[in-house]
């Protein structure tokens, strides 16, 4: 076993193994949009909820969800809400758009093909933006965590609902084994949540478990 393919070292994750690029991400998602509802819509659906019934309770009505997908989450927003969704992948967005129709959804105001990295939406557009499952998916998580800072106004609220990576036991072994399938996957099993914050936002973020079994964390920050 070679130095790259070794373990990460127990004292904390390291960077994920595989790096991923736009192009894997929408080759990935060109092959979950048939059936992403099917396949991760029921295990990510306590912590979905979660996420949104506290973008509910927040204050403000402009809402962005960052990496919208087929719109699991846009039926869950109160009605005073005002949502604006994006999305790199036309493909997954059209499934958002016929729930947008199917399900009379009023508040969703648009749904939009673009990069979370780099939006084209002006400095303090909205009240809350919120990424749900989007962290380990784009290419440089800090560029959106950057980008989210950027259109939410001062003071408004930054939300990640993610999967982190764990730092021992079985789950460990197995998300670090996984790690080599990441551009197949779209996602980064051994994403670690160093990735996303610094130092200084992680301790000043609240982080809750979410279910199932805190297999998620909930994260939230306010814009300063």
């Amino acid at each position: 076993m070679g130095a790259s393919d070794s373990p990460p070292n127990r004292s904390g994750p390291r960077a994920p193994r595989v790096a991923l690029d736009a192009k894997d991400v929408l080759a990935a998602y060109r092959r979950w949009a048939a059936i992403y509802d099917t396949a991760f819509g029921k295990v990510s659906a306590p912590a979905r909820r979660r996420a949104v019934a506290l973008v509910n309770r927040l204050p403000g009505r402009r809402v962005l969800e960052m990496g919208v997908g087929t719109g699991l989450a846009l039926p869950l927003y109160a009605a005073e809400k005002r949502v604006v969704g994006v999305d790199l992948s036309g493909a997954m967005l059209a499934h958002a758009r016929n729930r947008v129709v199917g399900r009379g959804l009023a508040n969703v105001e648009a749904l939009l093909e673009m990069d979370a990295e780099a939006t084209a939406f002006a400095d303090g557009s909205f009240d809350i933006a919120v990424a749900m499952f989007v962290a380990s998916v784009v290419p440089h998580p800090r560029r959106l965590v950057a980008e989210m800072r950027r259109v939410v106004v001062p003071r408004g609220q930054i939300l990640f609902i993610n999967h982190f990576a764990a730092r021992s036991g079985p789950r460990w072994w197995a998300e670090w084994a996984l790690a080599p399938a990441s551009r197949a996957l779209g996602w980064h099993p051994d994403f670690a949540i160093e990735a996303l914050l610094s130092a200084e936002e992680r301790a000043r973020a609240a982080l809750t478990p979410a279910p199932p079994a805190g297999l998620f964390t909930l994260v939230q920050m306010t814009n300063d």
